[in-house]
């Protein structure tokens, strides 16, 4: 048992995360995705994704405050609004709903004088745009007649990308991948998403999707770079904001914007290619 809690330790230390808390926040934040499309009704699914969208946004704002930048806390009410829009309307909804809550903000940033009107409205519009913008992809997708295995398979994707770079990583790391924006990822734990990531793209697009297994690997590779690009957006954020996590909300993994990191790049990837393959 010491030998077990030594070694669990060497790899949190490695890692930079506590990887037991970790594996059961994701398991449970899988569950609730599962649940909610498939057993309950999936109108669920959208009141948890705009429950983490919130969260973001707070993050966010709690976040830019460090650096004196105050966003538009107007961006719960756009967040909500493109939401709607994108299950009830879908792409065309979303397009809509984010060209007028863009104006929107601006003016709502208007309202507080012109005193750093330029940082917090570019502030806002980015938190827009990074956040309720990307998420809402997930409710195109879901709400599609097979939305579950659509949801399903972006979830592979990204935790193929992930877990599979986080164990390479942890147990064969050397080679730095951006020393100074993520000092963890490393180009041997690219190589283990970029393996891990093909092979369950060809499993899922092949399974579900009636295409030839070339097509799942490209859809895989598509994935880790947009997947690996997100985790590192990210990181550059915390970078220049000197932060750890954006949140202490979920155990392992930190904040709610440390766990969607890769899944908010990857969503729009995974929609685009479901719609031309489908």
């Amino acid at each position: 048992m010491s030998d077990l809690h030594s070694l669990n330790e060497a790899i949190n230390k490695r890692a930079g995360r506590k990887l037991i808390p970790s594996i059961g926040v994701g398991i449970l934040i899988l569950a609730l995705v599962i649940g909610s499309l498939s057993f309950i009704d999936r109108v669920l699914f959208v009141a948890l994704a705009l429950a983490f969208v919130y969260r973001g946004i707070w993050e966010m704002d709690r976040a830019l405050t460090r650096a004196n930048i105050s966003i538009c806390s107007s961006l719960y009410l756009s967040a909500t609004a493109i939401f709607l829009a994108a299950w009830f309307e879908g792409i065309a909804g979303i397009a809509v709903a984010t060209a007028l809550t863009v104006p929107f903000t601006l003016v709502a940033i208007l309202t507080r004088g012109p005193k750093d009107f330029v940082k917090n409205a570019f502030a806002s519009i980015f938190t827009l745009v990074y956040i309720p913008f990307l998420a809402s992809f997930l409710l195109a997708m879901a709400n599609e007649d097979d939305g579950l295995r659509r949801i399903m398979t972006l979830v592979v994707l990204v935790a193929c990308n992930d877990t599979f770079g986080y164990i390479f990583g942890v147990l064969l790391g050397k080679h730095k991948i951006a020393p100074t924006i993520s000092p963890k990822k490393s180009w041997e734990g690219l190589a283990g998403s970029v393996i891990f990531t093909a092979l369950g793209g060809s499993f899922m697009l092949s399974t579900y999707f009636d295409q030839p297994w070339w097509v799942g690997v490209l859809v895989g590779l598509g994935a880790v770079i947009t997947a690996t690009s997100g985790d590192l957006i990210e990181s550059a954020i915390k970078r220049d904001l000197d932060l750890k996590d954006m949140g202490a909300l979920l155990p392992g993994h930190g904040g709610v914007l440390d766990r969607l990191d890769s899944v908010l790049l990857t969503s729009p990837f995974v929609w685009a290619i479901l719609n031309l393959v489908s």
